[in-house]
């Protein structure tokens, strides 16, 4: 019963849209509560966490009282400023949140809230209580005149200022009742206590410069696809997701959120997968966004540049500021979402051994060159120091691109993307007459081609494995025609993807793995970008109109507002942390390609 009564003050994962300012990003649900926030980076210590515990956790609640009103949230076109409306039948009210972009990518961290009495009048409840550092520290409210400050021993201090009196209330919550006629408005500002920034009287000059930035920024872009509004979404989460200091994105913005509905499969995703990086610079300049891409290929080169003067492995993931070490800690006060535990922070899988990198890396290279900056000549001799590991590695075990926490195996995917390292390389090379041991990368590819075809291909089951000594398929798999390594209409490539239909497609839905031992307890849900990867593939083997049905029956499960998590359930409800950066990497891929053969275009931009 005390569990119940916790996740019941819990939205839906589904049920949330995102503000931030590249710096940090917060979630809003469709309560008016901003339930997990935090700050001031993305990777910092929580001041809101409501969504994985009670509101006792921290939580900024901001909404009329109209228990019966239907609710609504939209973005305001083209931007990430997000309204979440009211509609009664005597009253209509909206809550518009952003928070601004700052001169520098420095300042701090502005959170900005404003409502307003469409129609009708209505009584407005405003309840803020911050909790420092996961809702561990002993935050203390103060009221300093007309605002208050949250303070907490060795944490940075907050402050809420509005144009209405605010009081203290016995929870230690900075709180607001207020009635608003007709067109009246009141607005928050919460953020550094000494940011002089943080004064009521700011909303409106916020509102119009964080609209002209987004907008101005969305105009960048060459899509006029039929799926303009999901793609331009897509791309507006992707730009909340990168860090305008380091160029780096991350997963998603958010921990803790389960892969299962009261199971133990819960991560934290506030860093940089190497893994993510050529979906990341493919959708970036296949919209235009050259300056993202160009940015998030000069973090990756830095990354890749440590490594080679270390001369230690290239790690799967780092923090945005590039550290590398990243502890898993389990939050063991956090009721979890949905009573899922433990809620981590960290994540271990940094010490994982994951070979499938060199090739996500060098793609994104290779594609960076050829759309973009040139490499220079330390960058060069940084990419032939790593496609030497690669030729020393590629035949080693490793625990695969889904992270998986047993045994190590021979993984298919990561022989894949061995032979995409090697591949890539060698056409850099001779793009832009760079030395290199030709001879001896092309004999390593080669002998990585044959390997797969001899080795993965099981005759008995006739389809390719997920790993040596399997028998099942991987989600991963589709990745085989996307990476140029097998022809889409291949009879092999074609008897693989009928048994990835057959075992792990359900209603368009596609799961990673069904029988693998993963090393964790219970199942996850069906994976987002494997989905919208399953729909490029079924395009490209010259399935189109299924293609488009499936894609179309994808977009259904978006959120309300065309945003996706990592996972489905069975439902096509969300699940894992949200929004993630993969899901909407995957679904601008699969609607450019899509949009162009239905287009009956040839395809002359590729990956």
């Amino acid at each position: 019963m005390a569990e119940h009564a916790r996740s019941s003050t819990q939205s839906p994962i589904e049920a949330h849209g995102i503000i931030g300012d590249m710096r940090s990003a917060a979630l809003v649900a469709d309560t008016g509560a901003v339930d997990f926030f935090c700050w001031p980076d993305f990777d910092s210590p929580s001041i809101f966490t409501a969504l994985l515990d009670t509101p006792e956790a921290g939580v900024f609640e901001l909404a009329p009282v109209l228990p019966h009103a239907r609710r609504q949230q939209i973005y305001l076109p083209d931007s990430n400023i997000l309204q979440t409306r009211w509609i009664d039948t005597g009253s209509v009210v909206e809550v518009t949140d952003l928070m601004p972009i700052g001169e520098s990518p420095d300042d701090m961290p502005r959170l900005v809230r404003r409502i307003r009495a469409v129609n009708g009048q209505a009584q407005v409840r405003m309840r803020c209580r911050v909790r420092h550092d996961y809702n561990r520290a002993a935050t203390q409210p103060r009221l300093d005149g007309e605002q208050v400050c949250f303070d907490a021993q060795g944490q940075p201090s907050l402050r809420l200022a509005s144009c209405h009196t605010l009081h203290i209330d016995e929870h230690g919550c900075a709180v607001a009742d207020f009635t608003l006629a007709e067109g009246q408005c009141a607005e928050f500002i919460l953020g550094a206590e000494d940011d002089p920034l943080v004064r009521a009287g700011q909303s409106q000059r916020c509102f119009e410069h964080t609209l002209k930035y987004w907008r101005d920024w969305l105009g960048q872009s060459h899509y006029q696809g039929r799926w303009r509004e999901m793609v331009h979404r897509s791309a507006l989460a992707l730009k909340l997701l990168t860090s305008r200091k380091h160029g780096g994105i991350i997963a998603a913005p958010t921990f803790g959120l389960p892969e299962q509905a009261g199971g133990g499969r819960n991560w934290d995703y506030r860093y940089t997968w190497i893994r993510d990086a050529s979906f990341t610079v493919y959708a970036f300049m296949r919209l235009g966004f050259s300056e993202e891409a160009n940015a998030y290929v000069r973090w990756v080169r830095e990354r890749v540049s440590d490594c080679c003067q270390e001369r230690v492995d290239l790690r799967l993931m780092y923090a945005l500021d590039g550290r590398q070490e990243l502890p898993e800690e389990e939050l063991s006060h956090l009721a979890g979402h949905g009573g899922a535990t433990p809620v981590r922070v960290g994540n271990g899988a940094y010490t994982q051994n994951q070979l499938d990198i060199y090739g996500e890396l060098l793609d994104a290279v290779y594609l960076a060159n050829k759309y973009g900056e040139a490499i220079s000549h330390e960058g060069w001799r940084n990419v032939q120091a790593l496609v030497d590991k690669v030729c020393e590695r590629w035949h080693h075990k490793d625990v695969g691109i889904w992270e998986m926490r047993g045994n190590e195996q021979h993984f298919l995917h990561s022989r894949l993307m061995c032979w995409v390292a090697l591949d890539r390389a060698l056409r850099l090379a001779n793009k832009r007459s760079l030395p290199a041991p030709f001879a001896r990368w092309d004999e390593v590819r080669q002998a990585i081609h044959d390997d797969i075809w001899t080795h993965f291909w099981d005759d008995e089951a006739g389809h390719f494995v997920q790993h040596l000594g399997s028998r099942e398929v991987d989600g991963a798999l589709l990745l085989m025609p996307l990476v140029r390594f097998v022809g889409a209409s291949d009879p092999r490539w074609l008897a693989t993807l009928a048994a990835i239909e057959r075992d792990l497609v359900r209603d368009g839905m596609v799961y990673r793995y069904r029988e693998a031992d993963d090393g964790l307890d219970g199942e996850e849900g069906a994976f987002t970008a494997c989905s919208f990867w399953y729909v490029e593939c079924l395009a490209r083997a010259g399935r189109v109109e299924e293609a488009h049905l499936e894609f179309e029956q994808l977009l259904r499960y978006a959120n309300p507002l065309g945003l996706y998590a990592e996972e489905f359930d069975r439902q096509g409800c969300h699940l894992g942390n949200t929004p993630q950066a993969l899901s909407h990497l995957a679904l601008i891929s699969a609607a450019s390609f899509l949009d162009r053969k239905l287009s009956g275009q040839r395809t002359y931009w590729q990956p």
